[in-house]
């Protein structure tokens, strides 16, 4: 077997032909686009490379098959955060081989050790956590779009190398006709008709108003949250530029109290829906494809991003959106499943919110760590 880093078009090729050719007979496996693979990889299309650096490989069997492949990165933002110097590895895939697996997760120990790191994580993605992110140990249906899929075996070749979890993410799935139970819509309506609460729908009109209370609702929300790093506004308009093509504004909503910025949810149509057949690749047919597709219109979501302010984190605000939300979506007709993607096992309070909508389990991903 033979390692080598990704340095032209046939390495890149093979780095994004490698689960193609792992999963060709799995039928839950939906093929991210290479276009999506790239971008992360692509300092013009990725601002983590304003503060990080990352690099990626290729494994070959011997006679030149690609086996295997992983890319390690640091987030100079974070990494220091830890008690130890932490790093992290990604994009993982690999014949059920031990060996093989081994030889990936040391290239990418020595690189990140020649970084100063003194641990990695993994896998994780050079870029936010709402994609790419945690090893799914539970749950092995057809992912969302963004959402990491992967072979059960994977978890084995992780734990035999050293890894041990940091933290679950929890995946619910909420059936959008089912009705909300009883007490959590007497509180939702009770909170959304009381006086000075108001709510919107994104506008891609005033997309930078939207951006702005996003940005100082999310940083609020999440800053007493472990090696927090507060979200930057270009991060933000890069996210929702992605999102552009697939995006419903009457599933993105913010919540205002007496005209602050006070709570949000950003959901999005499950796009994997859309390019499932795509094989990856997005060429003229798949983008008319795309478009036709889009305007038929999917049958699940997918919540990528919840906040409150902790100063109204105890007012039933995110109940409120979840009712504004189901005045939208069910006169459509279209959607049947939400999935609520993914909760940190540290977030007690997200947690009990999924299970006051009677949302049921759907997957549990790990992120794992490696110390050195």
């Amino acid at each position: 077997m033979t390692i080598k880093p990704i340095d032209g078009n046939k390495s890149k090729k093979q780095f994004l032909d490698l689960p193609r050719f792992l999963y060709k007979d799995d039928e839950n496996w939906i093929s991210p686009l290479d276009t999506d693979i790239e971008n992360i990889f692509n300092p013009d299309k990725n601002t983590f490379f304003q503060h990080g650096k990352c690099t990626r490989w290729i494994l070959e069997d011997d006679n030149g098959q690609a086996i295997g492949r992983i890319a390690a990165f640091i987030n100079n933002k974070k990494a220091h955060l830890y008690d130890l110097p932490t790093g992290g590895i990604g994009f993982f895939e690999c014949i059920n081989d031990i060996q093989a697996a081994n030889l990936l997760f040391n290239e990418a120990k020595t690189w990140l050790q020649n970084q100063g790191m003194e641990a990695m994580d993994g896998p994780i993605n050079f870029g936010e956590n709402d994609s790419f992110w945690g090893l799914l140990v539970e749950g092995f249906t057809p992912p969302s779009y963004g959402m990491n899929y992967n072979f059960p075996y994977y978890l084995d070749l992780f734990k035999e190398y050293g890894f041990e979890k940091a933290y679950e993410q929890i995946t619910n799935h909420l059936a959008v006709r089912k009705p909300f139970p009883e007490r959590f819509t007497k509180i939702a309506t009770w909170v959304a008709n009381k006086p000075g609460y108001t709510f919107e729908h994104f506008s891609k009109k005033n997309a930078d108003k939207y951006v702005n209370d996003l940005m100082e609702i999310y940083n609020d929300a999440w800053k007493d949250f472990e090696n927090f790093v507060p979200v930057k506004k270009e991060t933000l308009v890069e996210s929702f530029k992605k999102m552009e093509l697939i995006m419903d504004e009457q599933l993105i909503w913010f919540a205002y109290l007496n005209g602050e910025p006070a709570s949000f949810v950003v959901i999005i149509p499950d796009a994997n829906q859309m390019i499932k057949d795509f094989n990856g690749k997005l060429g003229i047919i798949e983008k008319l494809k795309f478009m036709y597709k889009r305007w038929v219109g999917v049958n699940r979501m997918r919540a990528i991003v919840m906040g409150t302010k902790a100063a109204y984190q105890k007012h039933g605000l995110e109940s409120a959106l979840f009712i504004k939300l189901k005045e939208y979506v069910l006169p459509k007709n279209q959607y049947d499943e939400l999935e609520l993607s993914w909760v940190g096992d540290f977030n007690d309070k997200m947690l009990a919110l999924h299970e006051a909508t009677g949302a049921t389990f759907g997957k549990r991903h790990f992120t794992m760590r490696k110390l050195f």
